[in-house]
This record gives structure tokens, sequence and C-alpha cells, in this order.
């Protein structure tokens, strides 16, 4: 999927627009419970949580309820608050689990997180704070043992509540021996009653869904009209295409396709594994192919981003946790950058906040996201990597714009912007982030521009050049290629400009792969594009 939309503020800030580089526009977020789109979301866990010695995680949780409400965060991720007993070990893999949550036994609130009493503490201070409580809920597998459900014997003789491997909506946790028939009328009214059970007695205003892929989305829908149609839910789909059956459409579709998908079928956010698939085996630029960068906003909108969660990433604690798809180390900092100023509902992992050496740079961020008002469907465009290199994405929010630069040789931001200064630079050679913002957010207009005569010899192209750092600066190396040229010699694009500022520029026919060769400009005086008119023209 390819997108583009680049925001504006006092000289040009948006971008030419190109085959592949469509605009991105803005809009509500109807048909996706994902709280007020402007949500940022903390992981209140990580997968040790569960075994800390010192006092229990709701315990820290409440005590710490205040301060991650002043670092900028708007909703929880709460673990699983069901009764876990299990305990498992992989001498194989160097993994210990159990009392986590994901092989619960009942509904009792008293597990290994801490005592029914201390979780509605925890909850009622995070509400008092202003803080979202969502919980993980594992709808799909249990301990495998069904009389641990609220359910008369005949439901559980008849196996209702376990699926063994012939009965179920979805794909098998495992073996599927622990999976619950979520499609059976009684054990659908389990949940039912137990999500309500959250919602009025332990503060719950959110769901995030386990493992979506072993039940139908629409009994999520179904779910979540009952618990509250406006309250916020995030499902968790880790399934690659390639994972689906030959004949099923989602083989040979895309992840943002995948996705989107079961978002509209449960009309819920989920989680961004587009991007984290870039993340993990792409290059910094591939960055802008996650769902959080769709063209369409609606699609922007359901994306929850994230750079690790308790199973992909790493842990404090046993054996440094799960770690099943840990972004490396040297990509993290640069990651929470992109995620954190660039749209969707950024999730921020516990332990990259409060255990380990990155919470400066990201209560930073988080800042800055919330200065300009960057909701989960504003408008993104990466125009300026065109003649850039590294990830250069310009996020326009509600108050103001981010232009951010990732291993970039972008050296000017446009005129009103003020750089952010963050709590990062290694320094030439390693990995570095720069960040400016506009808190100025003006009216822009769609403006095509012309170069007439434009003949050329094959390598070389027609570009345009002027006094904005999106047309180079009048520096010819970072000119802006005009790409249409069905008319030829006639060269166009399309550009988005502030509808209340002059600009001058001029055409050059450029070499395309020696950038700083120029074999022809523009004679005579600049052109002048007027402050709100739609074209302009130059003659080569």
């Amino acid at each position: 999927m390819d997108r583009n939309r680049i925001a504006a503020c006092l000289v040009i800030c948006l971008g030419v627009y190109a085959p592949g580089l469509s605009m991105a526009t803005d809009a509500t977020q109807a048909g996706v419970r994902n709280g007020s789109g402007g949500e940022i979301l903390l992981q209140g866990f990580h997968w040790n949580s569960s075994r800390q010695a010192d006092q229990t995680w709701y315990q820290t949780l409440a005590e710490k309820s205040a301060k991650i409400a002043a670092d900028g965060f708007t909703a929880i991720w709460m673990p699983p608050p069901w009764r876990d007993e299990s305990h498992w070990q992989d001498d194989q893999q160097h993994t210990v689990g159990g009392g986590e949550g994901y092989f619960w036994r009942d509904f009792d609130k008293n597990g290994r997180y801490g005592s029914d009493d201390q979780l509605q503490a925890a909850a009622k201070a995070l509400k008092g704070a202003g803080v979202k409580v969502i919980f993980d809920v594992v709808p799909n597998h249990k301990d495998g043992v069904c009389n641990g459900l609220p359910m008369d014997k005949e439901a559980v003789a008849a196996g209702k509540c376990a699926r063994g491997l012939t009965r179920d909506e979805g794909d098998a946790f495992m073996s599927g021996d622990a999976d619950l028939d979520t499609a059976d009328p009684s054990v659908d009214s389990l949940f039912r009653v137990e999500f309500a059970n959250l919602r009025d007695r332990y503060g719950a205003e959110g769901l995030r869904f386990d493992f979506v892929k072993g039940y139908a989305p629409e009994r999520v829908d179904g779910w979540m009209k009952r618990f509250g149609d406006r309250l916020y839910c995030v499902g968790e789909l880790w399934k690659a295409p390639g994972e689906f059956p030959q004949d099923d459409w989602r083989r040979s579709a895309g992840w943002q396709d995948i996705l989107k998908d079961w978002s509209d079928r449960a009309h819920c956010s989920v989680f961004d594994f587009a991007l984290k698939e870039r993340m993990q085996n792409g290059s910094l630029r591939d960055w802008r192919y996650g769902l959080n960068a769709n063209p369409d906003a609606s699609w922007r909108a359901a994306a929850v981003t994230f750079v690790d969660n308790h199973d992909t990433g790493y842990s404090p604690g046993a054996n440094g946790g799960q770690h099943h798809w840990a972004l490396p180390e040297e990509r993290r900092d640069q990651a929470y950058a992109y995620v954190l100023t660039s749209p969707g509902t950024p999730s921020v992992y516990w332990p990259d906040m409060y255990d380990w050496p990155r919470g400066g740079l990201l209560r930073q961020l988080i800042a800055a996201r919330r200065a300009v008002g960057i909701r989960a469907g504003s408008t993104i465009s990466f125009a300026l990597m065109e003649n850039h290199a590294g990830l250069v994405s310009l996020t326009q929010g509600d108050q103001g714009s981010l232009l951010l630069a990732l291993d970039s040789d972008l050296g000017a931001a446009p005129g009103g912007f003020e750089p952010v200064v963050l709590a990062h630079d290694n320094g030439p050679g390693k990995p570095n982030i720069r960040l400016w913002r506009a808190t100025d957010r003006r009216p822009w207009v769609e403006v095509v521009l012309s170069c007439e005569n434009g003949t050329t010899n094959p390598g070389d192209s027609v570009y345009v050049v002027g006094d904005s750092v999106v047309l180079g600066g009048w520096k010819p190396a970072n000119a802006l290629r005009l790409k249409d040229v069905s008319q030829y010699p006639l060269w166009q694009g399309r550009v988005s400009l502030p509808a209340d500022q002059d600009v001058q520029w001029k055409c050059i026919v450029r070499s395309e792969t020696a950038p700083e060769v120029v074999r022809r400009w523009q004679a005579g005086d600049n052109n002048v594009l007027k402050a709100g008119v739609r074209a302009g023209s130059g003659r080569l």
C-alpha cells in the first residue's frame, strides 16, 4: 500500500504527488471503536510481571497511576485479570511461564498479579488519574479444565467449554485441546456476562482481545455491542498471509488487507503487524508500509502501532521473557520516534518506559505528539523521501505538525518549524533521530506545476526547484521530479502548498543518477505562484 499527505506551515511543507504516493486526508474514525481517536496506550505489564517479588503487580500499578497519567498516557492495557495457576518450562527454548493469565482457570480475580481488592484499587487509582483501563481478555482458550466455568453440568459433560479438535470458529491454540467453543450460546453468554462484570465492578473502559485468529471477528463485535458499543477495543491478529490456506484470499493478500478485513468485521482497532513486519524485515524506508500510513484515513484509524510487547519483546526477569520477535536494540529508539509521531494509536511497552533507559526520550516524543494533536487518523506524507536518504515523515495533527527524519541527510526544516531537542543523538554514522515541530496549521491547496518544452535525453528528467525545502531550497540535488509525461515534452506534477504563501520556482533538466549535474536551467526570472493559485507553469 502506498500513501502520501504532507502538512504545511509558513512555507511549502507539502510534497509533489507522484505515482504511488497518493493523497491521504484526515477523516472521522467512523466504524472503529478506537476510543477518542487520540489515545496513547501503555502496555501495563510484561511477561514476568506476575513473578514480581517485592510487591504485587497491581500494587505497582496503583502506586504508579499518577505518574502514568503525567507521562501522557490516556489508557493502560492491563494484564488478563482471570486466575491462572498454570506453570510450564521449555528447556530447549530457555523459556518459562505460567500465571500470566493466558492459561486461566476461572473468572476469579485473585491471581498472581495480586488480589481482587488490589485489582479494584489499581483500576480505581488509574481511572482517578484520568487513565482508561483496558483489560486483556482471552476468550479462545483456558487451561483445559471445564469445571472452572459457571456452566451447568450438562453443558460441561457435552464438552461445550472445550472444542477438542472438532469444533471452533477459528484457529486452534497449540494443539487446540484447551480451546473454547465460542460459537456455542452458553460459552458466548459466559463472556458477555463477564465482560459486563469487568466494566461494572473493575472500571473497564475497553478490551484487548487475545489470539483473535481463534474466533470470529463478528463474535467480538457482538460482545462489544453488549459491553459498550462506544468503548475501546483492539484485537491481536498475528497471522502472516502465508499461514492462511491455499484457497483463502488472504493467502495472496498483504498484511494491511488482512488486518483491515478483521477490523471491519469486528469494528475494533487492530495491532499493526503490517508495520511490525516491516520493522523486523524491511529497511527504515519500508516503515511507511504499515497500516498506520495507509492513504485511507479509516485504515490509519484502525491501527494500533507498537515496537514490541510481552510476546515479541524482551522482559525483565527470568530468561528475558519470551522475545519471539524482538526488534534489534539499535533500532528501538527510532521505531518509537516513528510510532509516536505518526498516525495510529501508539502502544508503549512497559519495560521500555519504566525499566530501561528509554523513558526520557519517550516522554519527549509523547509530549510532542500531544502538543500538535496527532490522532489515529491524522494525515502523513513521505514526499520528502523522494530526494533524501533514510525515513522522512511529516504528520499533520489538529494543532500543528511533526517532521521526523531517521538516518536522513535532510539538513533543514521548512520555515515555521522549530527543532525538538531529544534525549537521543548517537553522532555521525549511527542511528539518528531528528524531529521538528510546527504549532501553526494552515489550510493548504493542491497545485499542478508544469514545465513546457522539456525535451530530455535518456537518463535525464525534468525537476522543479524553488525556495522551499520540498523543492530543494534552490539546491538542484534536492529538487523534485515531475513524473507525468503523458503529454511529453510537457512535464507535470501535483504539489500541495499553503493557501496563503507565494512561491518562487523554476524548471530544470537534471541527471537522474548524478543529482548535481544540471543540463539546463529555465531562463529568465523566477516563476511566481501566488498564494491560493491552483496551477503554475514554466518553460525550458
